[in-house]
């Protein structure tokens, strides 16, 4: 989830693509002349082929890029336009299409997919002029001078481009002579529980300039909330804690956990036994492979996987795994890449073990570590451990301590605004990431 601004520009990009499309099939269907009255409902397919397909392949991605190359653009506008093409001639030859329907036809489909990566790429050049991304454009970040580096670093390895700029905090009149009117400040965590910090926000306020922590900077911009910025106890305020008495949405939750496991083990019991029978033929060994995982509150439970290590895997101490990892066999290794390998813990979400959406459960031995050197790494407790979630659908399995705090970050994002819409958007980019083969 974006900053509201992102959100927008989505939607006016989504749409401005919708209209492009009605307009090209009415132009190619004049020429055509076909009865497009009578395709109304086949153009909406189209359409929302069309959407889908630049959702899947990143279409709308490049909105949120300050300065995107040339070559990933064209590459995935016309991956969209040849997925659109092809699913096209599949619907035609899947219901030996009418002569009348001449959206179907060869001579339409070319032309109006071609047309359209030309007119999606002019949308998107076109947004960027006029409305470029803001990340960071209207902020600047007061840091200490030991703070900057840290910084930097974490704000490039979650949102993968440059921070705001950073001014080294100085005497306040001296910040304030550096920040243009109407750019806002955001405080790092040592700025901000100083009395230099303090003092700041005061002339800040003064003069009409927001200001705001570093967290809640990250928050709005990278959706996300690095663990070491987050300061105080603010977190408790988001009253996410599930152990508690259960509201609506919470209820309404774990009725679609239920219903939706339930009918996802129905339509992948064929995956799941064509997987079984691939680790069984693989090297005779066990299908499933059960470990002990930390639930709600810290509670321990089993968690069920496909195996996809060696047997004697975990003959030792618990250790991370790694992207080479020589335990992970070849089947293993494309379950992971398409997480079917975490099909059977529907079964751990219908025991109410977990949800379908939560932060990934991890090993309790691993724990003990990742408490000791990452602050509010517990607060990842209070929700309910998920088969999916909002770090999973942005950063690949990790395998260490770093990976584990980077993914802190995430799922303390998740913390404060989880919502049924936000579990909605999870599942949909979890369906991407199977679809595309991208888990690691």
């Amino acid at each position: 989830m974006r900053s509201p601004h992102h959100r927008r520009r989505l939607l006016l990009a989504a749409g401005l693509d919708g209209l492009g499309l009605v307009l090209l099939a009415v132009v190619v269907d004049q020429l055509r002349r076909g009865f497009l009255e009578r395709q109304l409902g086949l153009l909406l397919v189209l359409l929302l082929t069309y959407w889908l397909f630049s959702w899947l392949f990143g279409s709308y991605t490049l909105l949120r890029l300050t300065r995107p190359r040339p070559g990933p653009v064209l590459l995935r506008l016309a991956a969209a336009s040849l997925a659109g093409i092809a699913a096209g001639a599949l619907i035609g030859w899947s219901i030996r299409a009418d002569p009348d329907l001449t959206l179907l036809h060869r001579g339409s489909l070319i032309p109006l997919f071609g047309l359209m990566a030309l007119w999606s790429g002019l949308v998107r050049l076109g947004l960027r002029r006029c409305d470029p991304p803001v990340s960071g454009r209207h902020w600047r970040i007061v840091a200490r001078a030991d703070e900057v580096e840290a910084i930097r670093r974490e704000w490039l390895a979650v949102g993968g481009e440059s921070p705001p700029p950073i001014l080294v905090a100085q005497a306040e009149e001296q910040i304030l002579e550096r920040i243009e009117p109407g750019v806002g400040v955001a405080m790092s965590p040592a700025v901000l529980q100083s009395d230099r910090g303090q003092r700041l926000g005061e002339q800040l306020a003064s003069r009409g300039s927001p200001f705001t922590s570093l967290a809640l900077l990250a928050e709005q911009e990278l959706s996300c909330l690095p663990p070491r910025w987050v300061t105080g106890q603010w977190l408790l305020f988001s009253q996410r804690i599930d152990g508690g008495p259960g509201g609506f949405d919470r209820q309404l939750k774990r009725a679609a956990d239920l219903s939706l496991a339930a009918l996802l083990l129905v339509v992948a019991s064929p995956l799941l036994l064509l997987a079984a029978l691939l680790i069984r033929l693989q090297d005779g060994g066990s299908v499933l492979y059960q470990q002990e995982r930390s639930g709600l509150l810290g509670h321990p439970f089993t968690l069920f996987k496909l195996r996809s290590m060696r047997s004697d895997a975990e003959s030792g101490e618990a250790r991370w795994s790694q992207p080479s990892d020589d335990r992970i066999t070849p089947i293993g290794a494309w379950l992971r890449r398409t997480r079917l390998d975490e099909l059977p813990q529907l079964i751990n979400v219908i025991r109410g073990d977990m949800s379908l959406i939560g932060p990934r459960p991890e090993r309790p031995e691993l724990e003990v570590e990742l408490e000791q050197r990452i602050p509010n790494y517990r607060l990842r407790h209070w929700i309910r451990p998920g088969l999916s979630g909002w770090a999973q659908v942005h950063l690949p399995y990790g395998s260490s301590v770093g990976d584990a705090e980077r993914k802190l970050g995430f799922d303390l994002y998740y913390l404060r605004n989880a919502s049924l819409w936000l579990d909605g958007l999870i599942l949909l980019k979890t369906i991407k990431t199977v679809l595309k083969g991208a888990g690691r």
